[in-house]
């Protein structure tokens, strides 16, 4: 998978590629996915496509949307027999429609996929394999590809064993996109913490100050879609909120080379 083609992204997640869904195959850890959704109809079929392409026996599948207006509610309805939970009311922004779908998760490992972003071939057979040989880790977490609006590659983004003073210090060393943890450590650290945007940032770096330990799968598992109208692309003054984060930790920092 480390050298996927362009066309087989675009097949995987073209159309429905499975049969049997939610038959809770117990031999098989049960994975909650949950995808938060706000008028990103353009992606959010491909997003969906990519959980229910992965043809995961034991799978939970939960879409909170936010009141969408574009057509996402139709894509949604269109698939909402394999799901296990959707709803479309107004929330308090993304980290709160995340919150109250993990609230309503019963897998064993749990993560988020954002709507306009992918999981790529294989991904949770990949986890679920890794899971039953290396039982003792609580996060699993693999690398990614950045894409575009077309699901072109853009460039590879190839991690190494986590380290949380990587990801506070230099850059990210993992990503929502292909990190899976065990449901468990949402009651002993709670839940993502209500920020506009880098709530996922800090979330990592909790995880990684409370020493949980990290299990690195040399895989390609996901993918971040760059496009016009991401957050990443939109959102540019992001430093008042990355200080707040790190004071919070107790981190302070008076250069803002740090946040370029």
């Amino acid at each position: 998978m480390n050298n996927l083609p362009v066309n087989e992204i675009k097949y995987f997640i073209k159309e429905s590629l499975f049969d049997k869904l939610n038959n809770k195959d117990s031999s098989n850890p049960r994975i909650s996915i949950i995808t938060p959704s706000y008028n990103q109809a353009e992606f959010l079929e491909r997003t969906i496509l990519s959980v229910l392409n992965q043809n995961y026996p034991n799978l939970e599948y939960i879409i909170m949307d936010g009141g969408s207006t574009d057509g996402s509610v139709e894509i949604i309805k269109k698939y909402e027999k394999y799901l296990s939970y959707w709803v479309s009311e107004k929330d308090h922004g993304q980290a709160d429609a995340i919150n109250k779908g993990f609230q309503k998760a019963t897998g064993d490992l749990v993560a988020w996929q954002n709507s306009d972003d992918i999981y790529l071939p294989n991904a949770f057979l990949n986890l679920a394999n890794t899971y039953k040989k290396k039982p003792d880790y609580d996060i699993y977490f693999g690398n990614v590809y950045l894409i575009d609006e077309n699901d072109k590659i853009i460039r590879e983004m190839r991690f190494h064993p986590f380290s949380v003073n990587h990801l506070i210090y230099y850059d990210w060393n993992l990503t929502s996109q292909a990190t899976f943890w065990k449901r468990k450590i949402f009651d002993e650290v709670g839940y993502l913490k209500d920020y506009n945007v880098c709530f996922d940032w800090e979330w990592f770096i909790r995880l990684g100050k409370k020493r949980y330990k990290f299990f690195f799968i040399h895989e390609f598992m996901g993918a971040y879609r760059i496009h016009g109208q991401s957050k990443l692309s939109l959102i540019k003054n992001r430093e008042s909120i990355k200080r707040e984060i790190l004071g919070n930790f107790g981190i302070k920092y008076t250069s803002n080379e740090y946040f370029k």
